[in-house]
């Protein structure tokens, strides 16, 4: 039965936490102390795998010249041939960049410094390669003879590999870097592509231009006989539909129509004003038959003053004077004298006179209304005449606007294209383009490559994190068992005890030479850490529910220290006052009957065999307070499980039950034989010895689940030979004060140390 439950666990708050989704820092420290030796000893080998490439690898220099390119481009539309100058958008300045790039530059590079002689592009100079093979004095093979394409694309591909053509920012300055193994000559390759690029830039300027003057020669003659044969073919349209053609490019008719329109509105004003002065003095002269004739009422003055006649106007003067004279000899001399009346009657005449001259102006205004008319109606008249007469003509204009419009836009055209054949002649003679070289190229003082800072830099920055991930690996991949977590998670119960590692037994026998392991579990301090470990083991059997006295201590493969373990362990119950009997199972190989000085001594077997009783071979160990119940040395059986699950050994345990508190017994590992899962069920415990940092954890998880008894009646596991500096390297922290177990508490001045 597993009563691990009943026994507080290991179990670590930051590595157990199943919520937690990412590593705590502890974790990674921890990590960090337990990997940091493999970790430096990954960074060191990079970091000399570093130094290596700086020691072989040659000096690079890099050159840098700036150049601004060519913005200038010629447009060639249906309306105008013309040269603009338009904004460089980035496809057109990426364009430029790829044409420095291209390969007619580069063989124009090629060409004017001889590279394919040079020792660099060829092959033969102080390459990476050819460092190597100097370096283990190795040869390079017998030289290989290329034809001159051969040698001409080798030099190219490695000049286009080492060059690196990039755009300033959103510039028109683009940078031609190149690369080289020598400082002088990288700045004059740089500088060559550049010179190779304008040099590239006119030539194809001069190669349009003249492509485009040969196609302009021959336009030309072309749109000059189209231009002629149109202008004549108007000519002839106008001469026979008779068409004449006015001052401003109007028809006759259209110009004797515009005219007669003016005066014609020239004639109806004329007529309205006529027309407005008759009526005007038609009214005037209807007021002066409504009064009486004696009356010497005038017109009134702003007829006299509409009609601006100077005769009314002087008799109207006349007439106001003598009116005034009248009032003042009236009243001087009377109404009745002789000047007074005089002066009256000259007044009447001079109204007279004035009434006169007004139906004389109304006379003739009655004439002018009539002129006006008849000079209207006539002006109308021919004006009819004359539009019927120039609806012919109207129809034969459409045809003509036609014919003069082409021949107008043959003549454009024409013209256009000789001023651009005249342009082309003069860029054929001084080709022109806008790169030129801002920045040329010099030699730098610093190799570009390798940089030593930024390798270095990179290889501690590479090394660690691969020593890192190494060393993650290396752990994910460790199925060791090295914390009581691990074991506990992966056996499902406590781990009483963790044992230190001891030293090994020397001899064939304990007897012999008491200073092994077994020794020194027997002989520990009653108030040290080992003792409070067995004593732990110990609690765990007396809590057991059902009182297990028959524990079975086990292991999942040899050498764990399980017999050590057992051996050990019921030294420390005898010598707090149990009765203990330790019985050596492992009838295979007998260790512990060999250690205990019990060779050839009767035993297990012999008990089931001769069918003797147990208490007669049963052997009182006197140093250590506890009963041995041996096994058989001189035989080797081959049915061990047979042995151990005989009634004989059942009867004696049964028997054994009402004599001792404890049964320890020491059995075979568990995955080598199969005497474990056969005499499960005649034990009531089981403690299972697991080695530290040795016994993988599928051996464990295989151990446990070969027999289900096994599995369930499992009480805790015990970690051997562990190694405490290490462990806690694993765990992080240690949960126990090692200096407390050994303490001195009679002597209050002993300091604690925290382990």
């Amino acid at each position: 039965m597993n009563v691990a439950g009943k026994f507080p666990r290991y179990v670590p708050t930051l590595e157990n936490d199943a919520s937690a989704e990412t590593l705590s820092l502890l974790q990674v420290r921890d990590f960090l102390v337990r990997q940091w030796r493999f970790i430096a000893l990954v960074t060191g080998l990079v970091m000399i795998a570093g130094l290596a490439y700086l020691a072989i690898t040659p000096a690079r220099y890099t050159a840098q010249a700036d150049m601004i390119i060519d913005t200038k481009r010629i447009s060639w539309t249906q309306s105008e041939m013309a040269t603009e100058n338009r904004s460089v958008e980035d496809s057109a300045v990426e364009s430029e960049i790829e044409t420095t790039r291209s390969e007619k530059v580069a063989l124009n590079v090629i060409r004017r410094l001889r590279l394919t002689e040079d020792p660099e592009f060829i092959g033969a100079g102080q390459g990476l390669k050819q460092r190597i093979l100097a370096l283990f004095k190795l040869d390079s093979g017998p030289a290989v003879e290329r034809s001159e394409e051969e040698i001409t694309r080798r030099v190219l591909g490695t000049l286009r590999d080492n060059l690196r053509v990039t755009r300033l920012g959103r510039s028109y300055i683009e940078q031609i870097a190149y690369t080289s193994l020598n400082r002088d000559k990288a700045a004059q390759i740089a500088n060559a592509f550049a010179d190779a690029y304008i040099e590239d830039q006119l030539q194809a300027k001069f190669e349009a231009t003249r492509r485009a003057s040969v196609w302009l020669e021959q336009r030309i003659g072309e749109l000059r006989q189209q231009a002629s044969d149109a202008y004549r073919e108007v000519q002839d349209f106008k001469s026979k539909n008779s068409i004449i053609i006015g001052v401003e490019g109007k028809l006759a008719s259209e110009v004797e129509l515009d005219q007669l329109g003016v005066a014609l509105a020239k004639a109806r004003a004329d007529t309205s004003q006529a027309r407005a002065k008759l009526d005007r003095i038609t009214r005037v002269l209807e007021q002066r038959l409504d009064k009486d004739k004696e009356d010497l009422a005038i017109p009134d003055p702003v007829v006299t003053d509409a009609l601006s006649n100077p005769v009314i106007t002087k008799l109207r003067q006349q007439y106001l004077d003598d009116q005034n004279k009248e009032s003042e000899w009236s009243a001087r001399y009377g109404a009745d004298h002789q000047a007074a009346r005089n002066l009256r009657a000259q007044m009447a005449a001079t109204r007279r006179a004035i009434w006169d001259e007004i139906i004389r102006i109304s006379e003739s205004y009655k004439s002018e209304l009539q002129i006006a008319k008849t000079q209207e109606e006539s002006i109308d008249r021919r004006m009819i005449e004359v539009f019927q007469q120039s609806g012919a003509t109207r129809q034969s204009q459409v045809r003509l606007r036609e014919l003069e419009t082409a021949a107008n836009s043959y003549r454009g055209i024409y013209e256009t294209f000789l001023s651009r054949f005249t342009q082309s002649v003069q860029q054929q003679s001084f080709p022109s383009t806008e790169a030129r070289v801002v920045t040329a190229a010099s030699p730098p003082s610093l190799p570009s490559s390798p940089k030593i800072g930024l390798t270095m830099a990179l290889a501690v920055v590479s090394g660690l994190g691969l020593g890192v991930t190494l060393a993650f690996a290396r752990e994910r991949m460790d199925r060791q068992i090295h914390t009581r977590a691990q074991l506990e998670e992966l056996v499902g119960c406590s781990c009483l005890a963790v044992l230190p590692t001891l030293p090994t037994t020397v001899g064939k026998g304990w007897n012999k030479k008491e200073v092994g392991a077994f020794q020194q579990i027997s002989e520990i301090e009653p108030f040290s850490e080992t003792a409070e470990a067995l004593r732990y083991i110990k609690v765990a059997i007396d809590l057991h529910p059902t009182g297990a006295k028959v524990v079975g201590i086990v292991s999942a493969l040899p050498g764990e220290g399980k017999t050590t373990v057992a051996a050990g362990f019921a030294a420390f119950i005898a010598r707090s006052g149990g009765r203990t009997l330790l019985i050596d199972g492992d009838l295979r190989n007998p260790t512990m009957t060999n250690g205990l000085g019990y060779t050839d001594t009767p035993g297990l077997l012999d008990m089931v065999a001769d069918k003797m009783s147990y208490e007669d071979l049963v052997i009182t160990d006197t140093k250590h307070k506890f009963d041995f119940l041996p096994s058989s040395t001189r035989i080797r059986p081959s049915n061990s499980s047979d042995i151990l699950t005989s009634p004989a050994v059942k009867q004696m345990l049964k028997s054994a039950r009402n004599d001792y508190d404890y049964i320890l017994v020491d059995l075979p590992p568990i995955l080598p034989l199969v005497d474990v899962k056969a005499a499960a069920l005649m034990f009531d415990a089981f403690v299972m010895v697991v080695e530290w940092g040795s016994t993988s954890a599928d051996e464990i998880s295989k151990a446990v689940t070969t027999s289900p008894v096994l599995s369930e009646r499992l009480l805790g596991t015990v970690l051997n030979k562990a190694d405490a500096a290490v462990m806690r390297r694993f765990e992080g922290y240690s949960d126990r004060l090692h200096s407390y177990y050994g303490r001195d508490y009679s002597d209050k001045n002993a300091p604690a140390k925290i382990a």
